[in-house]
């Protein structure tokens, strides 16, 4: 059996202006699991090699494949759909798969174009393992937990309990050269510690996907995987990229221990809520490598962060961004502008915060329901969605009105912070002492997709740019 992965182009990326290219960890681990398992796999990832549709429809008819299957968020449906539907014009004996999250929470909307086969619901190693398995041995596909096809959708998949289970993602099959973090200029990869998150934030689409039970990998096997990284594949820099790494601190004291005692030289950066970090532990992450934290502020309005279940407060914000800068730890500060109840005035007051903070870099988002949140849930039956482009979806285009804000005044309001922010004399002096060529390349990526975007014309076919609101 062979089994081609793609991972399609993308449009706008909230990413994209910090110069944040990253390697596509889901299906380099489906296709492990697949090796592992004696199936021939190849992964495209036109995205990192900004592939056109014929680049990727060359390479699916040297390789033949049984399967194709794309991975795809929301605000990339539009591009896999369309690489999709090229991709069986190429192959067209080939099964389409589509999964992702996405696709798992919108099996029928994608079940509606006829060129996609099959959809996988949930985390997809031993589902795309099962749906081989089927394909070669004429077994039905009713037989494969997970999926959706036609008009039936088969009993749920189970969540994959033990990660240790899962072999070490197939990088090989990746170009690791094209991948970058904030722009420097080092070798990286990304890596997972644990999947699933017990705080449930109302936005958040991967807790929606893995669950609130946290299922957390041993710290010998992210040690063993570390150790591979830096002495067999050259990496220089590691992303974790858990929903929240610290969410224990015990676990993160022992691995940074472990990184100690095995002399694993490498820079690392981590995702982590405001109330699980201390000076203490920031200390230990420190002197392990640590030169990067990514925190979620989303709102200088209490009120606001209850709404959407962030379960900290204001002063735990400034305690964790007064220590990370009080042990020299790079911040990234993640903000939502224009939730419902939003005003003027509060937008303004959340900028001004964000200033107050202080983080090394921030990334004002714009509020933006993702299908299978409890977010999406409630702007839809209240009515405020506003855009029904799925292309839109990318954190930088404005999709739902607030109480005194249009579309355009978010979109103006959001360069503006961004303008606030970046532009400070001050700021600037501090961090081009620190981070010079990476802090010009971050303002030139803002300035060229926030505050000053080229005009251009939608490169995804209309059929690709609807989204379906009245499925259930």
């Amino acid at each position: 059996m062979k089994v081609a992965l793609i991972n399609p182009a993308q449009l706008d990326s909230k990413y994209k202006f910090m110069g944040v290219v990253a390697p596509p960890l889901g299906l380099a681990y489906m296709a492990a699991v697949l090796e592992e398992n004696d199936v021939e796999v190849i992964i495209i990832d036109a995205c990192a090699l900004e592939m056109d549709l014929v680049s990727v429809g060359r390479q699916l008819r040297e390789f033949s494949p049984d399967i194709i299957a794309l991975t795809a968020l929301t605000p990339t449906i539009a591009k896999a759909l369309e690489t999709a539907e090229y991709s069986k014009s190429v192959c067209k004996d080939s099964l389409i798969v589509m999964g992702g999250y996405h696709p798992s929470f919108n099996y029928k909307e994608i079940l509606k174009y006829d060129f996609v086969d099959v959809v996988t619901i949930g985390e997809g190693e031993e589902t795309l393992l099962d749906l081989t398995r089927s394909l070669e041995y004429d077994l039905p596909l009713t037989s494969v937990n997970g999926i959706a096809f036609d008009d039936v959708v088969t009993p749920p998949r189970q969540l994959i309990m033990d990660l240790d289970s899962l072999p070490l993602p197939a990088r090989h099959l990746l170009p690791m050269d094209s991948y970058k973090l904030l722009n420097m200029d080092t070798k990286m990869s990304t890596m997972i510690t644990s999947r699933g998150c017990p705080m449930q934030c109302s936005f958040c689409s991967s807790a929606a996907l893995h669950g609130s039970k946290l299922r957390m990998r041993s710290v010998d096997k992210i040690l063993d995987e570390m150790e591979y990284l830096v002495n067999e594949m050259g990496i220089e820099t590691i992303a974790f990229m858990d929903d929240t790494f610290t969410i224990s601190k015990k676990r993160v004291i022992e691995l940074c221990e472990g990184i100690e005692e095995r002399n694993i030289d490498v820079m690392w950066g981590c995702t982590s809520r405001v109330d699980s970090l201390n000076k203490e532990l920031l200390r230990k992450m420190k002197k392990a490598g640590c030169i990067t934290v990514f925190m979620g502020v989303e709102s200088a309005d209490q009120q606001m962060l209850d709404t959407v279940n962030k379960q900290t407060t204001i002063e735990r914000i400034k305690d964790a961004f007064e220590v990370s800068r009080q042990e020299k730890i790079r911040t990234i500060a993640s903000v939502v502008l224009g939730m419902p109840g939003d005003t003027h005035e509060s937008i303004k007051n959340t900028i001004n915060f964000v200033k107050e903070l202080n983080p090394s870099y921030a990334i004002f988002s714009l509020a933006t329901p993702y299908p299978g949140t409890r977010f999406y849930q409630q702007t839809l039956e209240k009515d405020l969605i506003k855009v029904k482009d799925w292309s839109k979806y990318t954190l930088i285009s404005p999709i739902l009105e607030t109480v005194d804000c249009s579309l355009d005044e978010l979109k103006k309001l959001q360069a503006s912070a961004f303008k606030k922010f970046y532009l400070r004399p001050m700021y600037l002096i501090r961090q081009v002492i620190m981070d010079g060529p990476i802090l010009v390349k971050t303002i030139s990526g803002v300035m060229r997709n926030i505050m000053f975007p080229a005009k251009k014309n939608d490169d995804v076919p209309m059929k690709f740019q609807k989204r379906m609101v009245d499925l259930d």
